[in-house]
């Protein structure tokens, strides 16, 4: 951390890197009294399919700027700020009420009858929201995690496979899980701390880094220092610290009840589901994320963890041109 701060301090130039962002084509709109931002990148392929990309935490929608130039020939992108994140508005909402503003956003602001969907950590309860509720709309989605356990499932239904799983993500929390504990319970109490003391937000956005990449990769994964400090420049210049934490809580509530996870009654179809599970993501049977989704395709990764866009962009995005093309007319 010392030279981590000392390099921020002295050497890196957010200048560069705001004009680097500044290049992406990027909007605001207003949907249900909630402005969000997004990157909206049209291809020039006139078959290009419609891909919303979601983001999670302790990232922001840079998660995917190296995914950008990968799969802009072939997909239409929006990657939206999360509510509560970066540059959408600083007011927290659920992760199914996120994924209704992501499908106006589609469909009602950006004209698209249909579109994929792809995401990982916050992003896949966003996602997993939008093929449940919103199937008539999302064609085809690939997720990197299928969610974890709540609590609330009914044991009778569980396999020894998702039991292990289950016993593993105990395991993890218990080594791992601070930042879970605290957000999901007093995130306010933390947004004081993390508004007020870069050093204190950096160190805790590291902290979950290191956690879901491994201590060995994490420069690897997020480009060297100058990305690290980029995604950490985006939560302080924002002041979204605090916002960002208050989604676990209120996960944490909507966890309490079963309501969300299931499909409406008026639900048209099953949406076709890939799972592309990278080797430091904690390993879950197909039969969890069948659970939730309707899994056409499960893949194990060979390298990768919890951060895919930003640790193997290229692998990812081969996993999405792979998959959603096939499925997006299913």
């Amino acid at each position: 951390m010392r030279e981590l701060i000392d390099y921020w301090r002295t050497q890196y130039d957010w200048r560069i890197h705001e004009a680097r962002l500044n290049a992406l084509p990027q909007y605001k709109t207003a949907i249900e009294g909630t402005t969000l931002h997004y990157v909206h990148v049209q291809s020039e392929n006139p078959n290009a399919v419609p891909l919303l990309l979601v983001h999670g935490w302790p990232d922001s929608f840079y998660r995917y700027h190296k995914m950008i130039p990968l799969l802009s020939d072939s997909f239409d992108l929006v990657v939206p700020s999360i509510p509560g994140f970066g540059f959408s508005d600083r007011r927290t909402t659920t992760p199914k009420r996120v994924a209704r503003l992501f499908a106006k956003l589609m469909t009602e602001t950006l004209g698209y009858e249909g579109f994929a969907a792809c995401g990982g950590d916050i992003g896949t309860g966003i996602v997993t929201m939008l093929s449940t509720h919103h199937s008539d709309v999302v064609r085809a989605i690939l997720l990197t995690d299928a969610g974890y356990p709540t609590g609330r499932e009914d044991m009778t239904e569980v396999s020894s496979a998702d039991r292990q799983f289950m016993l593993d993500t105990q395991a993890w929390v218990q080594s791992e899980g601070a930042y879970l504990k605290l957000q999901a319970t007093k995130p306010q109490t933390l947004a004081y701390s993390l508004n007020d003391s870069p050093v204190g937000l950096a160190s805790w956005i590291i902290s979950m880094i290191r956690s879901g990449a491994g201590d060995e990769t994490v420069d690897v994964a997020f480009g060297g220092r100058e990305e690290l400090l980029t995604n950490i420049m985006i939560y302080w210049l924002t002041e979204t610290a605090g916002s960002a934490a208050r989604m676990y809580r209120l996960m944490a509530l909507a966890n309490q009840t079963n309501e969300d996870r299931d499909p409406p009654k008026t639900a048209i179809r099953r949406v076709p589901a890939s799972i592309a599970l990278f080797p430091r993501e904690i390993q879950f049977p197909a039969s969890w994320a069948e659970r939730s989704v309707h899994v056409r395709s499960y893949n194990r990764m060979p390298r990768g963890g919890h951060f895919a866009a930003l640790e193997q962009p290229e692998l990812l995005a081969h996993e999405l041109r792979r998959f959603i093309p096939i499925h997006y007319s299913y």
